[in-house]
């Protein structure tokens, strides 16, 4: 049944109802269609399109895990989110002070940076007392036609997974994953075809050809976008995963940020941009990214500097210039807080 014919179908049952009970129907129908809408509402299509494009997504590194059942993998938190794409078989994800998730094909798995959890492919008998723990480590993993294959067991069928750390950032010190406060957990399907994604990453690293890092970014990328899209379904999951973009008026001041870090931006001209007080802007601002605008705008504006002093077109000079510094001595002082070196010693050790 289609969308049109189930609403007519719906006005017909309705007009023949008493008019209490078709005026009680008409307002149930009209918070139906405002829930509906409300999440993907919450962030205007425009900064949400501005924010995902102008989104840095990185692939730190990638391997293929098989878990033969009976085994449990025990994994520490680390610095970077990890992901995980199950391509077969079944198993659970385990997480502290939770309930177990079921995992099966297609299922992919985001967790938060210093977020340990345990993945495990029960027994046949289901037997959980059976499970053998294996601690997953880099060295414990073993070069399979130029990639890492980790091995948990000998006996099949196994379950096969495929596990990375990663980054997806605006600047260098805000993650869109780095306010997660547990592992999100989504079942995708074949026709989602994330499952090609994921390896044609692995064929990439493989591959070493040049400008792998960017073509695995991007792939990574369009699976960070299926996300968001699936998220976007309820209001209340958006705010749950991408707390960073929960609140509207402070998406649309940062991502004027993020589209022009150079531009004479000031905590009065943000506020406006987010319609807010001064002092309610940026109490909100620093409580959503977890940074003052301007320690923000500070981080945004090096990247843009890093990113024109690679390109190698412009003095630097004109650099600060595009990255809104009038003083050199400002600029260089700022780009050294964050890279750790000055401008033309950053430069010239990218020559080398």
């Amino acid at each position: 049944m289609n969308a049109r014919f189930a609403l007519r179908l719906n006005r017909i049952r309705c007009n023949s109802l008493p008019s209490a009970l078709f005026n009680e129907v008409n307002e149930r129908n009209r918070r139906t269609r405002i829930l509906a809408t409300r999440a993907a509402s919450s962030v205007s299509q425009f900064d949400l399109n501005s924010l995902i494009t102008l989104l840095e997504v990185q692939v730190i590194g990638l391997s293929e895990w098989l878990v033969s059942p009976g085994f449990k993998v025990v994994i520490d938190g680390h610095i970077e989110p990890g992901l995980y794409y199950i391509l077969s078989g079944t198993g659970k994800l385990h997480v502290k002070k939770r309930s177990s998730v079921e995992m099966n094909p297609h299922t992919l798995i985001i967790v938060p940076p210093g977020f340990p959890l345990e993945l495990e492919v029960p027994a046949s008998n289901g037997s959980p007392s059976l499970a053998t723990s294996v601690f997953a480590r880099r060295e414990d993993a073993e070069l399979v036609n130029s990639i890492y294959q980790f091995n948990a067991g000998e006996s099949e069928p196994k379950t096969t997974m495929i596990c990375g750390l990663f980054q997806a950032r605006y600047g260098p010190s805000v993650d869109l994953f780095s306010t997660l406060s547990t592992p999100i957990v989504e079942q995708f399907d074949a026709s989602d075809h994330l499952e090609r994604q994921f390896k044609t990453m692995l064929q990439e690293l493989v591959a070493k050809e040049i400008a792998a890092g960017a073509m695995t970014g991007a792939l990574l990328k369009q699976v960070i976008v299926a996300l968001l899209r699936r998220s976007l379904k309820s209001k209340n999951l958006w705010e749950e995963r991408f707390s960073l973009l929960s609140d509207p008026k402070i998406a649309r001041a940062f991502a004027e940020m993020v589209a022009e870090p150079g531009a004479n931006h000031t905590i009065a001209s943000l506020a406006n941009a987010a319609n807010q007080s001064r002092s309610i802007f940026m109490s909100r601002f620093t409580s959503v990214i977890g940074r003052t605008p301007m320690q923000l705008l500070r981080d945004l504006r090096m990247r843009q500097a890093a990113s024109q002093l690679d390109m190698g077109i412009y003095t630097v000079d004109q650099v600060a210039r595009n990255c809104g510094y009038t003083s050199r001595a400002s600029f260089a002082r700022a780009f050294k807080e964050v890279h750790g070196t000055g401008p033309r010693d950053y430069r010239q050790a990218k020559r080398t």
